[in-house]
Order: structure tokens, then C-alpha cells, then sequence
């Protein structure tokens, strides 16, 4: 029989690091909420074992308020699973266990596996696991999956000692005795028997889904009916409130006999450095102290050192791999694809791959510290001004490394109206696929301050980004409003593993692109660009079918001082990859990626090149984040209108740069 075992728990409790351990997966580990926003599936296999393990989004309750509710609630209720891993957060034991008597009620196999027990020994808090797991009527394994304590206990038990709760919790209030009238009334109904409990707890509450899909008869209705207008005289607002109250208050009897805490509580490490971090007077110069540490690496000295030596290295190669073409008799048109087609596209992008890896490295950092969601609090105040919430800014940081994972990050917010305003916004970060184009114009027509011009780009997408979220609050989503809650980790000292991995998931994500989309982008763009449109060799690349088109569309950038045919198709073919930007100029051009820097000053003014970039920042994200946004948003409407406000919005701020530009230089 197959065997499949869902991990379910609170967001940054350690899911997936504890999947990574058990399936020795390489799924990225972060240290903030929302890291899974899908589920992720792998294989267990111990000692001739072997389980199928799936890693659910990171939730509160089995409530479906949010996509990761959905995703979580929809899988363990189907009949795929067979039991659960539920992975609790010792440091926050009350909270979690909410979650747990939720999956308790499932009735389905269960282990609870307490993550980051080594923290609580840290802080003088001792869990007696026995007596836990004796309250609850599951068994409770303590572990460290940072660590790999007790893996295999763990590994014994999901493997081959998964078992079924001996009983539900004894619910105060009356509660145990609704919901047990309830399961009985179910009893005839087609619902799994073991999860009758649980369906009896959700109609208790008034859930409207469960309401939806499960058709009671009459009798079962009648029963669900006046027992819970019999709760309802507790004098809550609601059954809901009841319930709740009833489950904490057995959470708490269950945690004061398990946990003994000391008399004199030591103040962890996190609450020290939030004292600083955290500081209404400090928290912004910080964060503005980091990211500059984060760009000047990037871009500066050391970014440009590393940037220079695979250049260098890619200069070497392009004339040994001429001569080698050429001794071996290839014609000359198989030589020009190969050489100016290929190489040229692909190399030109290829150079920027180290400053790509040391932003993400720091983001990376930001990310596993816990920093990230500390600074999404600090930004609240701020992002209340255009109508979103402290949580926007987590996708939005995140987009300075890859918008679509971005987009998908705001699958954590509740509000529907904030969460597509936050998916609108967040392409005016400046994601990285951006930097090869940066760094080429900044260095060829910005040679004694590029660092500056980089950094300009990214402060500007960050005010477009509040103008357009003002714009957007006075026309589109007016009286957008919601609550700000949101998890602070505990700071944790990223580790070397996670950080490599997270850094070579970037690095493979570019190389990947580039042997793909670019390379079959550089040779379209070659052909393209040496046939006519009767399909003709073209003596000049004006006449090409590039050509023709190019100048067809240049006269929508003449007012944005770039109305030069070969800018205008680089534009278009960055709506594939922004990277192909920089591959279709080498290729329009015929040179290499030394010349091309040379070869710029000679077709853009300082002005026209900065107007120029500031197109590429704003207007419209690649092909891949562009299917991101229609699927997170609903549709092809919400997707091309806010394409079109993009790009709108980018021609419009470009203009007005090099026409004001234009009048004071």
C-alpha cells in the first residue's frame, strides 16, 4: 500500500527545512513567512521504507481565509494522504497547537515532531514530550531539524509507527459534547468516518465551505442546527468564539502540565537585537545602511572585479572559437551565428552572472536571518500612505531578485484588493535579470561614477512604485484597507548550506535562461536581422526584417531621445527576458561585449542612455512574471491592464526625464 504523509505546521516553523532533512531535497529554506506559497513533493526513504512526502504551505488553522489555507485544508481533506507530520514551534507552543487540535480531529495517523527545541534549552524552558503527547493522544517527538536531532526517531516513526489519535481533546465548555452529537448525527453520512469529529467542530463554527460541499440530510441538519444554537448561548458573538475559546483553554491546561518554564525568563537573543533594530529612530537608517552595503558590493569594486575576469575569460574564448570554425572550413554565415549569434548574445549576458549571485547572496541573508519580516513591519507605517500594509513589502523586496517568485509571494496576503495592488506594483523593483543592462550602459556612458547610476535606478523604481500605489488607491482600488499581522521570527545565523544553495538555485535559474531563451533569442535575432523581408541575404541591417520593423517602431522613443531602430528591438525582445536586452544589442550590433561598451557613446548621449534605462526598469515585466501575474490575478484582464498601466507609465516617466533633460542640459 502507498504510503503519503503530509507536513503541515504555522509558517517559520521549520517545514521546510525538516522536509529538505527527511527527502534530502533542495527546496529553499527562508527565514520568514510565506516561503512555501505551493505544495512541494519528495520521497522518504529508511531503513527499506519508503513514504511519499508532501510539504504544505505554511498555516494557522484549516479556516480557508487564505490561498495556503486552501491549498493545505483541500489536500488533507481529500483522500490522498494517509497521515500527518505535524511540525510545531516549541518557542511558541500555544499558538501552534491551535493548528494541532484542528488536525487532530482529522482522526488521520499522526506525529507531532516539536522543531527548534535547542532553542527552547537556550532559554530555560524544559517540554516533558511524554506528558505532552499523553494530554493530546498523539504521539510528540522533540527535534531540531536545523540540527538533525532526532531524525531518526522521527525518520522510525513517519516510516513504519504512524499512528491514529487514541482520543479527541477533552474540549471544555461543553464543546466535547456538541461536537461528539454532531460526529454521531454524520455517522450515515459519506464522509470519512475518522474526520467526522473534525467536520462536526467546522459546522459547529458556521464554516461556509464546509457548509457548501458537505449536503447533510435532514435529521444531520436538524442536529447541527440546535446544537449550535445551544453553544451559542455562552454569550460569544459567535459559535466561532466559543470554540476557540474552548480549544486555548485546553491548549493552556495541556501546556502548564508540560512546559516548566524559569522563574526569571532569559531574554533571548531577539529581543535584544529588536530593541535596536526595531527602533523608531534607528529602523530606517539601518535598513538604508544595508542596502547600501547590498549595492556597493553589488556593483562596486567587487561586483566589477569578478564581472571583469568573465569578461576577460569570454574574450579569450570568442577568437580560439573563430579559428577553430574556421580551420574546421565552416562558411562564413555558420561562423557569424556561431560566433557573433551565439557567443555574442549568450556571453554578453553570461559576464553579469557574478554581480547577479552577491545580490542574491544578500537578500539570501536577509531572508534566513529573519531581518526580512522585521523590516516589513518597520515599512508599515509608510506603505499605509498608498494604501497597502506592512506585509506588501516582503514581495516587493523580494522582486529586486526575481519578480515572479515576487508575485507569488503575495499569495500571503489576505485582502484580495491589496494583494493585486501589491502584484501591480512590485515590477517597478528592479529585479536582477535587469542588472546586465544596467551595468552595460552605466559603465560605458557613466565610466566615473556606475555604482551611483545603478543605485539611482533602484531608488527610482521605489518612488515610481509609491506614485503609482497613490494613483492606483485613487482610482482603482479605493479605500483599500486591512490589518497589519504578521510573524517576527527569531533571529537564526543563516546556514552555509542554505545560503550556497539559495545562491546556485539563482545562479542555475540565469544559466538556464541563458542556454535557453537567450540562446534561441540570440538566433533569432541574427537571422532575423541578415535576411530581408523576401528572405534575401541583407547587405545592410537596416534592410533585414529587423530592420524594417525597427523603424517602424522607433518613433514611439523619439520623444524618450532613443528612437535609434536597434534600442527599439532590444526593447521588444526584452518582454522575453530582460537579459536578451543586452544579447539582442551584441547581435544587432556585431560585436562582442567589450566592443558594444565601446561602441554605446556612440549611439546614446548620458541622457538618452539613462532615459533609456529608465524604460527597462518600468515597463512591463518578462513573459515568465508577465504568466505569473494573469494566474495570481485571475485573468487575462487584470494581467494586460496592468502591462499596459506598466509600460504607460514607464513611457510616460522616461519622456518627462529626457524632455526636462533636454531643456536644462
Amino acid at each position: 500500500m502507498k504510503h503519503t504523509i503530509a507536513i503541515i505546521g504555522n509558517p517559520n516553523s521549520g517545514k521546510t527545512t525538516l522536509f529538505n532533512r527527511l527527502t534530502g531535497s533542495n527546496q529553499h529554506v527562508g527565514n520568514w513567512p510565506g516561503v512555501t506559497v505551493d505544495r512541494k513533493a519528495g520521497q522518504i526513504c529508511y531503513q527499506q521504507h519508503t513514504v511519499d512526502v508532501v510539504d504544505l504551505p505554511g498555516i494557522y488553522s484549516l479556516s480557508p481565509f487564505t490561498q495556503e489555507e486552501i491549498i493545505a485544508r483541500e489536500y488533507v481533506l481529500s483522500d490522498e494522504p494517509t497521515g500527518i507530520l505535524n511540525i510545531v514551534d516549541a518557542t511558541n507552543l500555544e499558538r501552534n497547537l491551535y493548528l494541532s487540535m484542528q488536525l487532530i480531529a482529522l482522526g488521520l495517523p499522526m506525529v507531532i515532531a516539536l522543531n527548534f527545541i535547542d532553542d527552547c534549552h537556550a532559554q530555560g524552558v524544559e517540554i516533558d514530550h511524554n506528558k505532552l503527547s499523553a494530554v493530546l493522544g498523539v504521539r510528540v517527538i522533540p527535534i531540531s531539524a536545523r540540527r538533525g536531532e532526532n531524525m531518526d526517531e522521527l525518520l522510525q516513526t513517519v516510516t513504519t509507527g504512524l499512528q491514529k489519535p487514541v482520543r479527541q481533546p477533552a474540549y471544555l465548555h461543553g464543546v466535547g459534547a456538541a461536537i461528539s452529537r454532531i460526529a454521531r448525527a454524520l455517522s450515515d453520512t459519506p464522509l470519512r468516518s475518522e474526520s467526522l469529529p473534525f467536520y462536526a467542530l467546522k459546522l459547529l463554527e458556521g464554516d461556509r465551505h464546509v457548509k457548501e460541499t458537505v449536503k447533510l440530510p435532514p435529521a444531520a441538519q436538524q442536529v447541527v442546527d440546535s446544537t449550535a444554537s445551544a453553544l451559542s448561548c455562552h454569550g460569544a458573538e459567535d459559535n466561532e468564539m466559543v470554540l476557540a475559546d474552548a480549544l486555548y483553554d485546553f491548549i493552556e491546561e495541556a501546556v502548564r502540565q508540560a512546559v516548566k518554564r524559569p522563574e526569571k525568563p532569559i531574554p533571548t537573543i531577539t529581543e535584544r537585537l529588536d530593541r535596536v533594530i526595531l527602533d523608531r529612530w534607528l529602523a530606517l537608517p539601518i535598513f538604508a545602511c544595508l542596502l547600501a552595503l547590498m549595492f556597493w558590493s553589488t556593483f562596486g569594486p567587487i561586483g566589477s572585479y569578478f564581472a571583469d575576469l568573465f569578461e576577460a575569460l569570454l574574450q579569450t574564448v570568442a577568437p580560439a572559437l573563430q579559428n577553430a570554425l574556421v580551420a574546421a572550413g565552416a562558411s562564413d554565415w555558420a561562423v557569424g551565428l556561431v560566433c557573433d549569434g551565439v557567443l555574442g548574445g549568450v556571453g554578453g549576458v553570461i559576464s553579469f552572472l557574478p554581480q547577479i549571485v552577491i545580490l542574491f547572496f544578500f537578500l539570501s541573508l536577509l531572508e534566513d536571518t529573519g531581518y526580512l519580516a522585521r523590516i516589513a513591519f518597520v515599512m508599515d507605517t509608510l506603505l499605509r500612505r498608498i494604501g497597502l500594509s506592512g506585509k506588501s513589502f516582503v514581495p516587493m523586496l523580494m522582486g529586486f531578485g526575481c519578480t515572479t517568485p515576487a508575485v507569488m509571494a503575495a499569495r500571503t496576503m489576505e485582502n484580495e484588493k491589496d494583494r493585486r495592488m501589491t502584484i501591480m506594483l512590485t515590477p517597478f523593483m528592479s529585479c536582477g535579470a535587469k542588472l546586465p543592462v544596467y551595468a552595460l550602459f552605466a559603465g560605458a556612458l557613466f565610466p566615473q561614477n556606475p555604482s551611483l547610476i545603478v543605485i539611482s535606478l533602484y531608488v527610482l523604481g521605489i518612488l515610481v512604485g509609491i506614485f503609482a500605489g497613490w494613483v492606483l488607491k485613487k482610482t482603482v482600488f479605493q479605500d483599500v484597507s486591512s490589518g497589519f499581522v504578521l510573524e517576527l521570527p527569531p533571529y537564526r545565523l543563516p546556514t552555509v548550506h542554505g545560503t550556497l544553495l539559495n545562491m546556485w538555485e539563482k545562479a542555475k535559474d540565469f544559466l538556464t535562461k541563458a542556454g535557453t531563451v537567450i540562446f534561441f533569442m540570440s538566433i533569432l535575432i541574427w537571422l532575423l536581422q541578415n535576411f530581408t523581408p523576401a528572405l534575401q541575404t541583407a547587405d545592410n541591417s537596416a534592410e533585414s526584417i529587423l530592420g524594417v520593423f525597427g523603424r517602424f517602431i522607433a518613433p514611439l522613443f523619439a520623444p524618450l531621445g532613443f528612437g535609434e531602430w536597434r534600442a527599439s528591438v532590444s526593447i521588444l525582445t526584452g518582454v522575453i527576458a530582460k537579459e536578451a536586452v543586452v544579447s539582442t544589442m551584441s547581435v544587432l550590433y556585431s560585436v562582442d561585449l567589450g566592443s558594444l561598451g565601446q561602441l554605446l557613446p556612440t549611439v546614446f548621449s548620458p541622457l538618452s542612455a539613462y532615459t533609456f534605462l529608465v524604460f527597462i526598469l518600468l515597463y512591463m515585466p518578462c513573459m515568465s512574471a508577465f504568466a505569473t501575474i494573469k494566474r495570481e490575478m485571475g485573468g487575462w484582464k487584470w494581467a494586460l491592464g496592468a502591462a499596459a498601466f506598466q509600460t504607460a507609465l514607464a513611457w510616460l516617466v522616461a519622456c518627462l526625464i529626457y524632455q526636462v533633460g533636454c531643456l536644462i542640459f
